[in-house]
């Protein structure tokens, strides 16, 4: 039976991707910083709560020391990520991006990621077919947000496509690094979760099928590769 740890699991994406992944037989860590949401979210998933915060060092070396005590990990999901937003849900002007706003988005979607895969590696490389999966965006895509043509051309925010864009690299960087672990990106699509006040197209369940999917795919599976619901994604 494979472990697999999902971070950002009490709710959107997350919760969805530990619930698929439960019921397929799996054991599951549904990681949350919120100890009160991340226990009620974990009792309704039958998964095991792990308190979880990837912006700081000494959680996630925690949290890595709990996994191990307990038998180890397989799989790691990193999920967690946050889309920084005006109160009614309005996108950040260019002009009122500050430093101290990027730095705090890159913190959990690109410096999370380096800390979890960090303090996760020794368990990773100790399992049979290890696997992580980083949630990325096809907003990190410059192609189609330089496009006119393209329906995402019209998508403003500064931070987080750029936050994005790195956790590409990232993972291009980080399987080659370790060819031993199967590393790749998803891109879930336009879900309509709390992310973005629940705008997107997509149904939950539908959002989080590629990453349950790529969670799933084995020693022999693909890496260093950019994936969503119909395939490959070009870099």
């Amino acid at each position: 039976m494979t472990t697999i740890l999902v971070t950002g699991a009490n709710k959107g994406l997350g919760f969805e991707t530990a619930r698929q992944l439960v019921a397929a037989g799996h054991t599951v860590y549904a990681g949350a910083r919120d100890a009160e949401r991340g226990r009620r979210a974990a009792d309704e998933l039958g998964a095991r709560f792990l308190l979880l915060d990837v912006t700081d060092d000494a959680s996630v070396t925690a949290a890595a020391q709990q996994v191990a005590a307990e038998g180890g990990l397989d799989v790691l999901v990193n999920n967690a990520g946050i889309e920084p937003r005006q109160a009614d849900g309005g996108f950040i002007p260019a002009a009122e991006v500050s430093a101290d706003l990027a730095h705090r988005v890159f913190d959990t979607n690109v410096f999370g990621h380096i800390r979890m895969l960090h303090a996760f590696l020794p368990l990773l490389q100790r399992s049979a077919a290890p696997a992580v999966v980083n949630v990325g965006s096809g907003a990190s895509l410059m192609r189609e947000l330089s496009n006119p043509e393209s329906p995402a051309h019209f998508y403003p925010d500064i931070t987080y496509p750029a936050s994005k864009a790195a956790v590409s690299m990232l993972t291009v960087q980080y399987a080659k690094a370790y060819p031993g672990i199967r590393i790749n990106a998803v891109d879930p699509g336009f879900t309509a979760t709390d992310l973005n006040f629940h705008a997107g197209h997509q149904t939950i369940e539908q959002g989080a099928e590629i990453i349950v999917r790529m969670a799933q795919i084995g020693p022999d599976g693909p890496s260093g590769g950019f994936f969503d619901a119909r395939g490959v994604i070009p870099w």
